[in-house]
């Protein structure tokens, strides 16, 4: 019987302690799974949210346990049934943690099983570390975007698809600087939309960079003005929420709408005060296990869109900030971002 790596994690307990690196078990991929070493691994807000509130978020989740959305790293085993990877390929994945409740789906280790619909080859342009800074960007994002029970948009191409000369359609993404709202904007903007974002004034340009049309300051007093007159004359195809009170003013916007307009919020986060049973909807995106199962809507976005779009057309953004190596190094990585951070993504590598 062949010998197993010796596997390490990062372990969070219920005591809301600080992360306790240990040993872990090697789990040997399943069907459709594969075991990725991991090289470099994002943190998320949600990680010390779920440290610090405990049971007051996601209670489902059984003590201890290993967290983290963000891998990327190299292929050391695939299951049964994977055909689009090899030992020894550079890719990044999503982490399945949160809604699978499987430890051996967290990121906080050495190594990580992943699903192959929503792994994705990384190219030798793009860094373990910028590579980790996507799949829960990616699939929040997606999701939001063009899941049915959400804004339902068509999907990127690649090339990109050509934007309605004579009427594009216009969504409003809040946040485009973030992890989550940039990479909306980019899928939006390739998908044919014209994008309005918005961001503080120093990612103006950045933002713009990404594929937004025009980028409003979200700190301007005026800014539901500011965004109704951006997106007028235009069909307005719904809004993506991001930050607390976001959603408050993008149902001004869409309730004040003159033209055809989708009534529509995909919140990924914040607070708000919009209320149920009002004009607009406002829908939380939930990452549930049917999410992560074979019939996702965001596999064609892994397995088609990505591999093509990421030679040049697609950027992984923000840029990552590496805050140390090693799994003792996480728990410093968390408190960083909990200090609040602009335009980076919080990367260990291991």
């Amino acid at each position: 019987m062949t010998k197993h790596p010796e596997n390490q994690a990062a372990w969070l307990n219920a005591s809301k302690s600080a992360l306790e690196v240990g040993p872990a078990p090697y789990t040997h991929p399943g069907p459709d799974q594969l075991v990725i070493r991991n090289a470099a691994i994002g943190i998320n807000p949600i990680d010390w949210l779920k440290q610090s509130l405990g049971e007051g978020i996601l209670p489902h989740i059984r003590y201890p346990t290993i967290f983290g959305e963000d891998i990327a790293g190299t292929v050391v085993a695939t299951g049964e049934g994977v055909t689009r990877f090899h030992v020894g390929d550079r890719v990044f994945a999503v982490a399945g943690l949160i809604p699978s409740n499987n430890t051996p789906e967290g990121a906080f280790q050495l190594y990580t099983i992943a699903r192959e619909w929503l792994t994705c080859p990384l190219p030798a342009s793009i860094s373990f570390e910028q590579g980790c800074a996507l799949p829960l960007a990616l699939i929040v994002a997606g999701l939001g975007l063009f899941g049915k029970e959400y804004l339902g948009l068509d999907l990127p191409t690649v090339p990109a698809r050509p934007k309605d000369e004579i009427r594009p359609g216009a969504i409003i993404i809040a946040g485009g600087a973030s992890a989550v709202g940039g990479t909306a904007v980019q899928l939006a903007s390739q998908a044919g939309y014209e994008v309005i974002s918005t961001s503080s004034p120093k990612n103006f340009d950045l933002v713009k960079s990404l594929g937004a049309a025009q980028v409003v300051d979200y700190h301007s007093p005026t800014i539901t003005d500011d965004l109704r007159q951006a997106v007028q004359g235009r069909e307005l195809v719904g809004a993506f929420s991001l930050g607390d009170g976001t959603a408050d003013y993008l149902a001004d916007v869409l309730n004040s709408h003159e033209g055809p307009v989708n009534n529509f919020i995909a919140r990924a986060e914040g607070k708000h005060d919009v209320p149920e049973e009002g004009d607009v909807v406002v829908k939380f995106i939930l990452i549930s296990p049917q999410v992560i199962g074979p019939d996702t809507p965001l596999r064609p976005i892994f397995e088609d869109y990505l591999p093509k779009a990421l030679d040049g057309q697609f950027v992984p953004r923000p840029t990552p900030e590496v805050v140390g190596k090693g799994l003792d190094q996480i728990q410093n990585a968390m408190d960083v971002l909990r200090k609040g951070v602009s335009a980076k993504k919080i990367v260990v590598q291991l």
